[in-house]
């Protein structure tokens, strides 16, 4: 039997009743998963490996230097505070 799409608005509303606490953690999970969660993360992990790397500047808005985040993150961040 074919499923839906998954339709982010009712996971998040699965996951926001999960954090007031309506519903218990294995009920959340039954409810994410039928409700096409892994189908959504597929998708999402599908572009974000096509898509180009954010650079430091997009997310600052201000252009920077080119440097991607992962750049960043794997430089040496020099000696600590003495």
């Amino acid at each position: 039997m074919d499923r839906p799409p998954a339709d982010p608005a009712k996971l998040l509303a699965h996951w926001m009743e999960w954090e007031r606490g309506e519903t218990p953690p294995g009920r959340v999970m039954s409810n994410l998963k039928t409700s096409g969660l892994r189908e959504l993360l597929e998708h999402l992990a599908e572009d974000a490996a096509s898509a180009p790397a954010a650079t430091v500047g997009d997310l600052l808005g201000d252009g920077g230097t080119g440097e991607t985040v992962a750049d960043v993150l794997a430089s040496d961040p020099g000696p600590g505070p003495a």
